[in-house]
């Protein structure tokens, strides 16, 4: 039986995809805030890819200084509401906290960040303006959290900036790709349109950059580029019955939740193939569809998943099955998916292996490919002199994000492979400073 029931209106779904971090009122945040040691030396603060001094806000908090604890956010992360919520705070700031040691529950870190933030939000308080104009020009591709994070950073340096973006919102997977559970539409682009507001950055929608006509002109306008260009589609597993009816990308599943809400279906039975994070999104959603049967096929055993462990728990408080040491080696089906055919495997020495003579069929009515981005080569190689490292993603400079071509510079998925949302603001706020050395001669 299904573990939520089927939505059929906006309401129903808001209700199956309550937000899992639900925004504290004054007195929980004054209650939770008290609660800080206020650590000198904070591991929180050791923890955060963007360094947010964290023990600094929470006092500020306490003291009744939100717009304060607000400004000292966003001077450390341009993404400070949408991180609070979606970052992974259970192995990132919370995660370090002293309490911990204590058996003690962790500060509300992230709720408490994105309170402060919702706040000036919500308010229109401006904290922060363009810098003096210095007469230089950046381009940036793609609107994800890379692009908009240096895009703010640059305009505080002077730049002028334009941000060329090939779908019709900004902020990338924030917007398209995280769990509705995690964060709503709403929230992330308020967030947006306030940066927008204070920076001035220009954002051109369905203004996809793809072609080598199309970056010889950027390189002729621009200064600069920045590639905040993330990852692609999901990848094929080029299973015979991949191309059936209902069996479908996690990544393109999940876009169309985040667009669409309740006028997306999903199958009455339902296995996700993969075992990270995004699988666990893509399970846990399927079961607040209203989904009677979730299964989570990983081809390792339950401990050599690359999920957080938090997010595994998550899937299975909504009914979600798993299914470990099984590969697929066919979708089958007449027409629409029916089922899949596994193989039982092990691993031995790190290597999975096939288990001879153990194949089964798993009946089901849609499949949901979790296995992994593919890395945007074809485009990438339409710029001369970049260097990719074997696995297709941006080689750059750690420090500054200067790629091997030196007026393009990088961070985010394209170059890390794929992190958190506070991994691709920190390395792009980085690569701004990187952007603004390189054009001063230094």
């Amino acid at each position: 039986m299904a573990e939520f029931p089927i939505p059929a209106s906006e309401q129903d779904f808001h209700a199956n995809f309550a937000q899992l971090k639900p925004r504290m009122n004054n007195t929980e945040a004054l209650y939770e805030s008290s609660r800080c040691l206020f650590c000198f030396d904070a591991p929180c603060i050791k923890a955060c890819p963007t360094g947010i001094d964290i023990p600094q806000f929470i006092r500020q908090i306490n003291t009744g200084n939100v717009t304060g604890a607000a400004k000292t956010i966003y001077e450390a992360n341009y993404f400070g509401n949408a991180c609070g919520k979606v970052c992974p705070t259970e192995v990132l700031c919370e995660g370090a906290c002293v309490y911990n040691l204590q058996d003690v529950k962790p500060i509300e870190i992230g709720r408490l960040q994105s309170f402060a933030t919702r706040q000036v939000i919500e308010s229109d308080q401006h904290l922060f303006k363009p810098g003096q104009p210095n007469g230089r020009k950046v381009a940036i591709i793609g609107a994800g959290p890379a692009g908009i994070s240096c895009a703010c950073e640059l305009r505080a340096l002077g730049y002028e900036v334009d941000v060329f973006e090939a779908k019709a919102q900004p902020s990338g997977l924030t917007v398209y790709g995280v769990a509705p559970y995690k964060i709503t539409n709403e929230e992330v682009l308020a967030e947006i349109d306030y940066l927008q507001a204070q920076f001035g950055f220009h954002v051109h929608y369905h203004s996809p950059i793809a072609t080598r006509q199309e970056l010889e002109a950027l390189e002729e306008t621009y200064d600069a580029i920045f590639l905040g260009i993330g990852l692609g589609g999901t990848n094929a597993l080029r299973l015979p019955g991949e191309d059936r009816q209902n069996c479908v990308g996690a990544v393109e599943f999940i876009e169309q939740l985040r667009q669409h809400h309740h006028r997306v279906a999903v199958g009455r039975k339902v296995i996700v193939l993969g075992g990270g994070n995004t699988a666990m999104d893509a399970a846990s959603e399927s079961a607040r569809l209203g989904a009677e049967d979730v299964i989570l096929a990983y081809r390792r055993g339950k401990d050599e998943m690359g999920a957080y462990e938090f997010e595994y728990d998550l899937a299975k408080s909504v009914g979600v099955k798993g299914l470990f040491n099984v590969a697929p080696i066919e979708i089958v089906g007449n027409g629409k998916v029916e089922g899949i055919r596994f193989v039982r495997t092990q691993t031995l020495n790190g290597q999975v292996q096939v288990v001879p003579g153990t194949e089964f069929v798993e009946p089901c009515d849609m499949v949901i490919k979790a296995t992994g981005q593919a890395k945007q080569v074809s485009f990438l190689r339409h710029i001369p002199s970049l260097e990719l490292d074997k696995n297709g993603r941006i080689v750059a400079n750690a420090a500054s994000g200067q790629t091997t071509n030196p007026q393009y510079f990088t961070s985010g998925d394209a170059r890390n492979g794929g992190a958190e949302v506070v991994n691709a603001a920190a390395e792009a706020k980085a690569a701004a400073r990187g952007i603004h050395a390189y054009l001063l001669g230094q």
